[in-house]
Parts: C-alpha cells; structure tokens; sequence
C-alpha cells in the first residue's frame, strides 16, 4: 500500500550536535535526493558521500545518503536519509528544499503508520517504537525491545490461531452438521479454552505489578507529621528538595521527583505528615498523601525510634493494613537517638538514621523491584493493550457456558468477541481468516 505523498522529517532530536539525519519516504523520496546530490544514481544500502545544493545550485553541506528502496525500508516505501552535519541550521535547510521539491512535512508519527499500513510492523511494535523512545531505564529499554522482536506478536497470533480453531470447527457444527468431525473436538476446545484463560490471567497480572516500568514505580513516603519523611527524601535523591524543620507540618502538599535505584527509574512521592488536621490547607495536603499511598506500587511508611508509638502513628499502621496488596517497607528512623518506640508494633521493619546511612532501605527496595521487573511473563505495555485483554478475557469466560449447554450460536459469538479483541493489539481480525481455517480444514463445498 504505497502512499503517493512524499513526506519528510528531521529524524534526530532537535538542537546541537554532531549529526542530523532528514528522512524522506514516499515515490519522490529518490528523485528529490537526486536533484539535491547532482548525482546520476544512488545505489541501495549504501553510504554515499555527496555534497547537497539548494534551489539556487548553492553548496549547503556535504552529507552522506543512504537510500533504501521498496519494500526493504522502514516504511515499506521508497527512503533517503540525508545524514547531515548537526545543528539547527542545516538540517532545516535541507528539509526546506526537500519540501520545494514537492515533498510535504510528515505529520507525528507518520513514518510508523505508513509502516504499519504498509505490514512492515503492527500495532504493538508502533507501540514500542514509541515507549522505546522515551524509556528511561535499562529495564524498560529490555521489555520494549522484546515487543519490537515480535514476543508480543507471537503471543497474540497462538491466541489467535486456538480461537480461529474453536470458531472454525463451531459453525461448521452450526452450518453443517452432516460433517463428520473428531469425536473429542469439544474436549479440545474445552481444554483450550482453559488454557487461553491462564495464560490471559498471567499476563494481565504480571502486566500490572509491572505497570510503573517504563514510566517508573511510584514510591510514597508516609508518615505522621516529623517523622523525617522530607530528609529521607533528600537522602534518596542526593541533595535538598524539601524544606526541613522540627516545625510539625511543614510539608502541606505532596512532593514527586525521579531517582535511579540500581537499574530502576523510581518517581518518589513525599507526602504531607498523615493526622488529625484542623488547618484546611492542611487537610487538603494529607487527603493528597493518602491519594498518593493509593497510587503507590511501593510504600515506605516512616516512624520515630526516639518517640512511643501513639494514636497518629495507630492510624498509619491502620492505613496500611488497608493496602495490604501493596509492597510496604516500615522505617524505624531516628536509630541514632534513645528508642522509646515498641518495636513489637512494626514486626518486619528496617532501621536507620536518615543522618547517616540509607543503604539497607535502598537495597530493600531494588530487591523489591528486581522482583517486579526481572520475570519472563509476557508483559502489556499500554492501558489499550491491556483493555483488549481485559475484553478477551471476559468473552472467553462467558462462553463456557453456551459450550456445555450446546448453544453453539452464542458460544461462537463470544469467541468472535474474543477474536476482535485479541486482534486489536496487533491487526484487525478479518472474517476471511476464519473461513480459511473452516474450508482448509474440512474441504467444505466440493
């Protein structure tokens, strides 16, 4: 499916440096490269060394050219890159006169969708093209680049080809029942079906413990009021953010920055001190910190070794048995001065002074997230991907029943349903496909 526009974009990020690359793709894309090399021929995958000229037959800078022609591009079209010297300047430049030569400005995201429309790439690896640009740890740069090998791809196609499988031999059933079909045919369909449904559920769990990969795991810091929540947060990311004072309440709203915990990215969110508040800035500050131990993957919930445990520090304690389902890491803090606290209250726990070393808590947490990211589940990496599980999963439950009770019509419905959906990660699902299977198979219409 070749465009007849020519488009074109400057490749690289923009600003300063060494190199710019301009891509052209479409009919024209060879012409044009052409025209502004003063050369006879360019010969496929080869660099090629060539000085550029504008309109007006000007040297603009000396670049080298690399075309690739159709279909073994990118795009699946005709591409000249023009691998230019950086900067601003020149690679405007050329993509000024790429555009008088009929070119037009390639629109975001152009380029993967004529590859997409082209069939050089489907709908999950134009997904991770565009995490995989913004990643920005080394376990995010890790799952993405499974995605653009096709794991996710060959997941979704033996999806595809068992529900194909069930559709195909159902209406058959269902239009021609005078066929003779295996015996345990509904035995195989059962058992796939069961099947299809874990491995739905693996992935969707595994998807969601990992969701804070490629944006980075969300970490609160909870606390009553003093416990040392802002200088822990100062620790971890190695200068001062937050305002430090022994006044109780200093910190009235949540404050959220990066950090890099071995090869994790983690955004660490320090909340407002969690009590009986009267002040309404206050109050509103301590409803944003329990929003944020609700968005938490991880919550570090801080208390005083130097005080006894009373009612404020109860309802931290309260707090958390509310989101058990969470990772949670109890901080003694202040081990540098007297205990008075009841240790007996925290049972697990970690102790330190945010005055001197924080290496046990730091170790705790790249554990914990170890845990989450180092495992070869399949992983979605979109809330679309995750939804067209979600769907797919619905509809392969609810045709259990119509199976058993031989209602063949609605049990074909819903593993069509489950097709649709499946499908939608990767390419639309077409109704050929299934009558494929059905005429390849039994030969049906002789």
């Amino acid at each position: 499916m070749l465009n007849e526009d020519t488009i074109v974009a400057i490749a690289t990020a923009n600003g300063i440096g060494s190199i710019s690359i301009v891509r052209v793709s479409g009919t024209a894309a060879l012409d044009i490269a052409l025209k502004l090399s003063k050369r006879p021929h360019l010969t496929p995958r080869l660099a090629t060394l060539s000085s550029i000229y504008n309109s007006k037959d000007e040297i603009i800078d000396e670049a080298l050219l690399i075309y690739f022609k159709n279909p073994f591009s990118f795009t699946g079209e005709d591409i000249v890159e023009f691998q230019c010297h950086g900067g601003i300047a020149i690679s405007n430049i050329i993509m000024s006169e790429v555009i008088k030569l009929g070119a037009r400005l390639a629109q975001p995201g152009e380029f993967s969708k004529r590859a997409f429309l082209n069939g050089k790439i489907d709908l999950s690896k134009a997904e991770a093209i565009a995490k995989i640009i913004e990643a920005r740890s080394e376990d995010a740069v890790k799952l993405l680049a499974k995605q653009l090998k096709g794991e996710l791809t060959d997941f979704v196609n033996s999806i595809r080809e068992d529900l194909l499988f069930m559709l195909a031999y159902t209406e058959v059933n269902i239009d021609y029942a005078e066929e003779d079909l295996p015996s345990d045919i509904f035995e195989q369909i059962t058992n796939k079906l069961e099947k299809i449904k874990i491995k739905l559920e693996d992935t969707l769990s595994a998807s969601r413990r990992r969701e804070g990969l490629i944006e980075g795991f969300k970490v609160a810091i909870i606390g009553k009021p003093n416990v040392g929540k802002s200088s822990l947060l100062n620790r971890l990311l190695n200068f001062d953010r937050a305002i430090i004072s022994d006044i109780a309440g200093t910190t009235r709203d949540t404050i959220e920055e990066s950090v890099k915990i071995g090869t994790h990215i983690i955004k660490i969110v320090d909340t407002a001190g969690i009590r009986d508040a009267h002040d309404v800035i206050e109050k509103i500050g301590i409803e944003k910190s329990i929003k944020a131990v609700e968005e938490a993957d991880i919550v570090i919930a801080l208390f005083d070794n130097s005080k006894v445990c009373d009612r404020e520090d109860e309802k931290i304690l309260s707090l958390l048995k509310e989101y058990s389902n969470k990772e949670i890491i109890k901080v003694l803090n202040k081990s540098d001065l007297t205990n008075n606290f009841d240790k007996s209250k925290l049972e697990e726990f970690i102790q330190l002074s945010t005055k001197e070393t924080i290496n046990p808590l730091i170790f705790r947490l790249e554990t914990l997230l170890d845990l989450n990211t180092h495992s070869d589940d399949m992983t979605l990496i979109s809330t679309r991907q995750i939804d067209a599980v979600e769907q797919t999963l619905s509809h392969i439950e609810q045709s259990t029943s119509p199976l058993q009770t031989g209602e063949l019509e609605f049990f074909a419905y819903h593993i069509n349903e489950a097709l649709l959906n499946i499908s939608n990660i990767t390419r639309p699902y077409e109704n050929d496909e299934m009558l494929d299977v059905m005429f390849g198979a039994f030969c049906l219409g002789k």
